[in-house]
Formats: C-alpha cells, sequence, structure tokens
C-alpha cells in the first residue's frame, strides 16, 4: 500500500497536469487503505482475507463549470488520461456558481495537533485468530447460548491525501483494529441473535475479547421470547448504541447543503431553543486517538474544536465551499471526501455530555416504559422532523428492566424528542459519535 507521502506526491502530479490540460482549478485526493481479517465460528477458523485499495479523484473547474472523476489506475499515463477526461467533461458541464476551491485564508496551515491515528501494530493471522476465538468462546459460554454466527478480529491501515491549486497539501496515514463476536440464543421459534464489538485506533485501547463476546453473549440471552407492548405514550430510553442515530439526524439536520435544498426541519430554527438548556453536544476533531480525529476537512480546511449545542440551541450550519457560497455563511471545516463527486459534509468526533443521574436512577420513577436496544427501517424524515422506527428491547416495569419487547413501533417528531431529551451519566468516548443512555418521555409505542 502506498504510503502518505507518495500519495500526496501523486496528488499534487495530478492536479498540475489538469491545468496543462486547461483547468482554472483542480482538487486531487488520494485514498489507499489495507486490511486484513480472521473469523471464526463454533471454534474453528472459518475465513483469512486481507484487502488492499487505492483510488485517486480528480476535480476541476474550467470557469464556473466543473467535472469529477476517479481512478484506481496510479500510473503516470493513467493520471495522463484522467487529467484530459476530466477537463473534458468540465468544458461539457453546466455553470455552477457556489463550486469552488476554499480560500487560502480558510485553509489548515501549521503543525497542527500530532492526532496518534497509527500504532504501527501489524498482528499476526495466529493473533488476529486468537482474539477472534477468545471473543467467540467468551459469547458461547453466557449460559442461555445455543448458536454461533462467529467471532472476529481485524486490523486496518488507510492513507488519505489531498493536494488543491489553492496550495493546500496535506496527507495523513491511520489505522483501526476491531474484535466482534455475534451468537445465537434460544431454540426454535424463539431464536434471537445480537452481536457486540469494538473498534479503537490502538490495540492497546480495546478491550479484552472476552468481554465483547460476553457482552454479545448476554445481549442475545436477554432477546429470548420476547413479547408486544400495549400501545400508548410512554417514556422510551435509549441505549447507547442506538440513540447515536438520535444525534445523527440532528447533525445532518444541520448540515448546510440540506439547508440550501430546504430540506431540513431546523429551518427557521436557528435562534430556537432545541433542547434542554442543560444539553450540550460537543465537536473534538482533535482528540487523540479518536475514531473520526482530523486536522483539516476534506476541502483542506481547518477542523476545530466547538460546541454544536450549548445552552440547548445549535451554533448554525455545518459548510462546505459551496453550501457557505450559497447562504453566504463561513467555512465551518465540516467538508467531507470519497475518492470522486463533489464534498459533502460530515462532523468529527461528537458527544453529546453525560448527565447526572445514573441509568438506574433515570428510569427509577418510571412505572411503565420501554428500553429501546434495537432500531429497524428508515422512518425519518429530516424535511418534516417526523420519527417513526421499529424497536426492540426490554419493558420498564416499576423502575425495573423486565421482559424483552419486539415488533413494536415508536413515533414522534424530532423537535419533540430533542426538547424531552434527558441524559444519564453512562458516557463513553468509544464511537466518534458517542451519547450516554437517555430518556425521552411522551414518546408514542405501538404493539398490539
Amino acid at each position: 500500500m502506498i504510503g502518505p507521502d507518495t500519495a500526496l506526491a501523486r496528488c499534487q502530479d495530478l492536479i498540475q497536469l489538469a491545468r496543462k490540460m486547461g483547468a482554472d482549478e483542480a482538487d486531487a485526493v488520494a485514498r489507499a487503505s489495507a486490511s486484513e481479517s480472521v473469523g471464526v465460528r463454533l471454534g474453528a477458523l472459518e475465513e483469512v482475507e486481507r484487502s488492499e485499495s487505492e483510488e485517486i479523484g480528480l476535480r476541476v473547474f474550467v470557469g464556473r463549470r466543473s467535472a469529477s472523476i476517479s481512478t484506481s489506475d496510479f500510473a503516470p499515463e493513467g493520471l495522463k488520461l484522467l487529467a484530459e477526461r476530466a477537463v473534458e467533461m468540465a468544458r461539457l458541464a453546466p455553470e455552477d456558481p457556489y463550486g469552488g476551491l476554499a480560500p487560502a485564508d480558510a485553509l489548515f496551515s501549521g503543525d497542527g495537533v500530532d492526532l496518534d491515528l497509527h500504532d504501527g501494530v501489524d498482528p499476526s493471522p495466529e493473533e488476529l485468530r486468537e482474539a477472534a476465538l477468545a471473543a467467540e468462546d467468551a459469547a458461547r459460554g453466557v449460559a442461555g447460548v445455543t448458536n454461533s454466527n462467529g467471532g472476529s478480529a481485524s486490523a486496518s491501515r488507510s492513507v488519505f491525501a489531498l493536494a488543491a491549486t489553492n496550495g493546500f497539501a496535506r496527507g495523513y496515514s491511520g489505522g483501526s483494529h476491531t474484535f466482534s463476536a455475534s451468537v445465537v440464543a434460544g431454540e426454535g421459534a424463539d431464536k434471537q441473535t445480537d452481536y457486540a464489538y469494538r473498534t479503537q485506533r490502538h490495540r492497546s485501547d480495546l478491550p479484552d475479547p472476552a468481554g465483547i463476546g460476553q457482552e454479545a453473549g448476554e445481549r442475545a440471552v436477554r432477546k429470548v421470547r420476547p413479547v408486544s407492548i400495549p400501545s400508548g405514550k410512554m417514556p422510551v430510553v435509549f441505549d447507547p448504541r442506538v440513540g447515536g442515530g438520535i444525534i445523527g439526524h440532528l447533525l445532518g439536520a444541520m448540515s448546510a447543503p440540506s439547508i440550501a435544498r430546504k430540506a431540513s426541519f431546523l429551518i427557521g430554527r436557528e435562534d430556537e431553543q432545541l433542547f434542554d438548556s442543560a444539553i450540550r453536544i460537543a465537536e473534538d476533531p482533535q482528540r487523540l486517538r479518536g475514531l473520526r480525529s482530523r486536522n483539516y476537512d476534506g476541502e483542506g480546511v481547518a477542523s476545530v474544536p466547538r460546541d454544536l449545542v450549548s445552552n440547548g440551541r445549535i451554533f448554525g450550519w455545518l459548510t462546505n465551499v459551496a453550501s457557505a457560497a450559497q447562504l453566504d455563511l463561513s467555512l465551518t471545516g465540516h467538508a467531507s471526501r470519497g475518492g470522486g463527486g463533489s464534498p459533502g459534509v460530515a462532523a468529527g468526533n461528537i458527544s453529546l455530555a453525560a448527565g447526572e443521574a445514573s441509568v438506574a436512577e433515570l428510569i427509577a420513577d418510571i412505572e411503565d416504559g420501554l428500553f429501546v436496544t434495537d432500531l429497524f427501517g428508515q422512518g425519518v424524515n429530516l424535511v418534516t422532523g417526523d420519527y417513526s422506527r421499529g424497536a426492540s428491547g426490554l419493558r420498564i416495569r416499576n423502575g425495573e428492566l423486565a421482559e424483552p419487547v419486539a415488533e413494536i413501533t415508536i413515533a414522534g417528531t424530532l423537535p419533540e424528542m430533542f426538547r424531552a431529551l434527558v441524559p444519564a451519566s453512562d458516557l463513553e468516548l468509544v464511537r466518534g459519535l458517542d451519547v450516554p443512555t437517555f430518556r425521552i418521555d411522551g414518546m408514542f409505542v405501538a404493539g398490539q
């Protein structure tokens, strides 16, 4: 796999070729990755996989017209052909009054923070196999587990490089390690499956694989023989594994491209208190070893820590160059890039601040409610804010977690849900978008 220096050199070569072909401006982004994983099932080796990929994308501007194209061919002739085609495509494209590169004064400069995204550890297939076996063995050892979908362990490395004719030229590498397990509990029609996993930049930050396996087993067992639930309004408590999706919907609605398309329920609510005044949602793209850490975004603009929600109010919209130009806003460092196409928008490491109550205290006064551990379906409308998802989890009775429930639907509107959100104290920074357990009163639950 190519390193960041080589990837950056290819990007710089490509934008110079684009200039020679007639482009007024251009940027190029290169990505490369390599991963190795080992999977086991029922104590036996099931698969060993290794994969590598390399891709470079070019975006060119001819006047106000632009085009983008990508390839996995890094050879000089391949890059020359890519540049030629991109410029030809741009000349035929419609004019875009908002497209362009970031201004030089908005670009990331200096050394930035050493984010410590790669530990240099390259575990052998034998080490990966041992971790996968340990995870699966622990999961199968939980009483009530009857079968296994397998355990796995993996390690990966990645490279990202970006160069543009506005003078930006940077690249970096990262890595990650993952343990996971998935098992089945129950028999016959009562079978239930669940999983657990953990990913970290450094292998030393991962918990013991046996702990991952035990969590998977316990999650599967507690789902056996679910019942439905009477329909009505009640408190709904979200497990952190699914609760992050609620905050993800907020981020999607804060996306400036969505605002520009008039496709967000937050339009007109910029100054409204959406959450309780105690709620704080922070972004920290410079968190050491963070899964979404970066010093700069996909257009070279500096990424900085900030509160996305403070005193219950949002800070504004998440912009890239095009949406900032269209809405006459400043750049916020949230552009995201794939191998090809125009930049999108994505946030860095996000966390909903923990509350003061423990999970037990959070649910102690709930006489009848729902603890959601799984969500299904796509019933979220970010234009209107309507929310409706299939769900399963545990009944809450008299302040205690009780029997498993399934085949139910929870519904509400995102603005109402945000206003009612109360977090517990169990926040862990492990996913890149992290939330504690939280409670939302007054949601509609549809069962039998």
